[in-house]
């Protein structure tokens, strides 16, 4: 899988294995063919903060490295030029997370249209992933407009409440990590009721265990959610 000069990295636990799909089963599938270089030119996943959109976007290009295609993932909020585009239609799957930062943006909307006419030529495989689906955004390039509403758009349900231990458990034994039930309902009970936030919790954790040298226990916990503000 290619790796960008940009400090991103893929989440070990962010695995097609470790997402419960819950009602967006249909979604993983069609993400798995893209992996695989199959299915449609291009998939857009939209959703509120929480929904898996970062999570599906990494484990499709992990998938892909894993099948032997040459994957990357983008988060474009975080990139400081488009031209960091370029060059990209090469591969096999361009991942662009957080697309909403370039709507109205000239300079990046050329370059989203040149990486889709690019990946277009070559077979290629698009997966991208906003808050709002691309009928509402404000993407201001008629031709971009027109190919991304012509994509597969995908709707991203948060995953329910009684489902969120399970997920953090399966997340947490991906990274290596072992979360007793007690610290589990501990951080439950004391944390946002947000996945992506609990993800977030998981890495300070593990973070926090390895600096330490300590298991995740409750009063492990404790002290991470304090210092995180909780």
């Amino acid at each position: 899988m290619r790796q960008l000069p940009l400090g991103v990295n893929l989440r070990v636990g962010s695995r097609f294995a470790t997402f419960q799909a819950g009602c967006n089963g249909a979604v993983v599938a069609e993400l798995r063919q893209l992996a695989a270089r199959e299915g449609p030119l291009a998939v857009w996943l939209h959703g509120p903060p929480g929904s898996g959109r970062t999570h599906l976007l990494q484990a499709a290009c992990a998938a892909a490295g894993e099948a032997g295609l040459a994957a990357a993932y983008l988060p474009v909020g975080e990139l400081a030029s488009a031209q960091l585009l370029e060059g990209l239609e090469t591969l096999d799957l361009v991942c662009l997370d957080d697309v909403d930062a370039a709507s109205g943006d000239a300079a990046w909307e050329r370059a989203l249209f040149g990486l889709y006419q690019g990946l277009a030529e070559a077979g290629g495989r698009l997966a991208l992933a906003a808050r709002e689906p691309p009928a509402q955004g404000a993407i201001r390039l008629p031709d971009l407009a027109s190919r991304l509403a012509a994509a597969s758009v995908r709707p991203l349900h948060p995953l329910p409440e009684s489902a969120q231990g399970g997920a953090l458990l399966a997340r947490a034994a991906a990274q290596g990590l072992e979360l007793p039930e007690d610290a589990l309902q501990f951080l439950l009970r004391r944390a946002p009721r947000d996945f992506a936030a609990l993800c977030r919790l998981l890495d300070a954790l593990d973070a926090a265990s390895l600096a330490s040298q300590r298991r995740l226990t409750v009063p492990l916990v404790r002290d991470v959610l304090e210092q995180q503000g909780y």
